[in-house]
């Protein structure tokens, strides 16, 4: 008997703040996307490779986390998709900190925790921090386009950080997977974040400092990741399943 088609369902809306942490800070779901490496060296000379590709100085940032995941879409169909990241979006934990693009622009964007806008009670910080915007978003550079040459068709957004969190930029990244990597799936995502502790690069030696900030970055973009996935492939079914759209995206994706 041939196959019955998989139907796949989009992941579950957030609806408050308890469910935020549910879905994104308590949820672990598998595969795990964190790539990891044999020995740092094999860690470093990777980082290199895809700071190169993004034209950023390896030496700004120590600390760099690189999450992966294979989708079963086209790349066009997942880039597409993050070009709709905001804050009604099902991927990202908006009731804990919610997106806000200025003047509806995805080139800059606030992120601010729990959606405060400004700090409540007559606050003028959180416990010494200022973390109202958490951080701001400004676009570095958007590949929207492949390049001739490129052979596997890569896409991204890259931004420059700034504010309370850590972060000295964040980029999504997307590119036709590679079989002689052992990736199978038409796709692969990746989520990449440099860290920069407010400017104070000591403290990335810190144990605790760095394992803390690590464990929660890791925990919510394992989880962010993993809903855009299914995201995608749910969206793609669609497509495919309804004639009607399928024309509207065009035939023959890439």
């Amino acid at each position: 008997m041939p196959e019955k088609p998989v139907h796949r369902k989009p992941p579950k809306r957030s609806r408050n703040l308890f469910t935020d942490i549910s879905y994104f800070l308590i949820h672990r779901p598998k595969p795990a996307t964190l790539l990891r490496f044999a020995t740092e060296d094999d860690r470093e000379n990777y980082n290199k490779r895809i700071l190169q590709r993004l034209g950023i100085k390896p030496d700004d940032y120590t600390i760099l986390n690189i999450h992966q995941i294979g989708v079963d879409a086209p790349p066009s169909y997942v880039f597409n998709e993050l070009l709709k990241w905001s804050g009604e979006s099902t991927c990202w934990p908006n009731h804990l900190a919610r997106v806000d693009r200025i003047d509806d622009k995805l080139e800059n964007i606030r992120i601010l925790p729990f959606g405060w806008s400004k700090y409540p009670f007559g606050m003028k910080n959180i416990f010494g921090f200022n973390l109202i915007p958490l951080f701001l978003m400004n676009a570095i550079r958007f590949k929207t386009v492949p390049d001739s040459f490129d052979f596997d068709n890569a896409r991204y957004l890259l931004y420059r950080c700034s504010g309370g969190y850590p972060i000295g930029f964040f980029s999504m990244y997307v590119r036709t997977s590679i079989p002689e990597l052992g990736e199978a799936e038409s796709t692969r995502l990746f989520i990449i974040v440099g860290f920069n502790f407010y400017g104070r690069k000591g403290w990335a030696k810190k144990g605790i400092i760095n394992r803390t900030w690590q464990a929660v970055h890791n925990q919510v973009t394992t989880n962010v990741i993993h809903r855009l996935k299914i995201l995608c492939e749910w969206r793609f079914d669609m497509i495919h399943r309804q004639p009607d759209l399928r024309r509207h995206f065009g035939a023959d994706p890439k």
